[in-house]
């Protein structure tokens, strides 16, 4: 198998990963003068993307030490039990992760029972999902977006609507960027990124 979708996904890894302590901690790491004088002798900051992998001359070495080290901490539960009152307020939310699920599927012509049998969940939980008895957890939202392919910005709805984003400090969701923005939803190729960074802790069901 062409492996050119590793090598990409390590170049954007090291382009926009940002956990400034970690790379800053891993041996070898070169720290950039941030800090510099203005011709009218002010002192100013450059960027901080400039701490980025991608900035430093071996890379490819730092890239590699991290990776050996990196152990996935992310939240593994796919989902959280809303209070009653939520529950309450949720009936007349126009849009709830339900509602908004509801409408996503029958843009893609999935079926929820379909999109169940692709995730590593009890069925009975992710019936009461879909129907806004439990909340789903980000890793849920993140695993229900790479098995539906989802485009951005319905992924980013589902994102919203549940208080969730995207951080460039988290392993797991620059690899999860990086596979919906490239459209990599070829399961093997898919479940290969994340092996590579060793993301674990998303309820996708492995062949």
């Amino acid at each position: 198998m062409d492996t050119r979708f590793l090598e990409g996904l390590d170049e954007y890894f090291c382009a926009n990963y940002s956990d400034y302590v970690k790379l800053a901690a891993l041996e070898g790491y070169e720290a950039p003068d941030v800090l510099y004088i203005e011709k009218d002798g002010n002192i100013a900051r450059r960027d901080s993307s400039l701490l980025r992998l991608d900035h430093q001359p071996k890379k490819e070495e730092l890239l590699a030490t991290f990776k050996a080290g990196y152990i996935d901490t992310d939240c593994s539960f796919n989902f959280s039990v809303p209070s009653y009152f939520a529950r309450f307020k949720d009936k007349f939310r126009k849009y709830t992760f339900a509602k908004v699920l509801k409408m996503v599927l029958a843009k893609y012509g999935e079926k929820a029972e379909g999109v169940g049998e692709q995730l590593s969940i009890e069925p009975r939980f992710w019936k009461m999902i879909c129907k806004g008895a439990l909340y789903p957890e980000k890793c849920t939202v993140l695993a229900v977006a790479l098995v539906c392919r989802l485009r951005q910005t319905d992924f980013r709805s589902l994102l919203n609507v549940c208080g969730f984003e995207l951080k460039k400090e988290n392993v797991r969701d620059v690899v999860v960027s990086y596979l919906m923005e490239q459209k990599i939803f070829n399961p093997e190729m898919r479940d290969r990124c994340l092996a590579e960074y060793k993301i674990t802790h998303l309820p996708l069901r492995r062949g």
